[in-house]
């Protein structure tokens, strides 16, 4: 079992940055993929980002790449989503999850947690 928290949404201009944090509890935060997903208002949620276990694999959506760095710190039971030249478009709550499978998909995350706003202003 794990449960996530997220932290560090707010409201930020464009071309601002952020950086968002997800706490994991459970003793088997390291062995989980980890993922980042959004949702704006009246759209789907959608993939951001992901992390292997290690650290040593990422991937990300066309939209972000190049902008948005994920990383994951196992002996803080932390991954953050490091999110620079924001857009008005990258307004959406976000979403950290976890999975026991790399994937993309919403369906195979396994954990979720609450979610935290981000703003960017035009």
């Amino acid at each position: 079992q794990v449960q996530l928290v997220e932290s560090g949404g707010g409201l930020v201009q464009a071309g601002g940055s952020l950086r968002l944090s997800c706490a994991a509890s459970g003793r088997t935060f390291s062995s989980y993929i980890m993922g980042w997903f959004r949702q704006a208002p009246g759209k789907e949620r959608e993939f951001v980002a992901a992390i292997r276990w290690s650290g040593a694999n990422t991937y990300y959506a066309d939209s972000v790449k190049g902008r948005f760095t994920i990383s994951r710190d196992n002996a803080k039971n932390t991954v953050y989503l490091q999110m620079n030249s924001l857009k008005p478009e990258d307004t959406a709550v976000y979403y950290c999850a976890a999975a026991v499978v790399w994937s993309m998909l919403k369906e195979s995350y396994n954990y979720w947690g609450q979610g935290t706003q981000v703003t960017v202003s035009s």
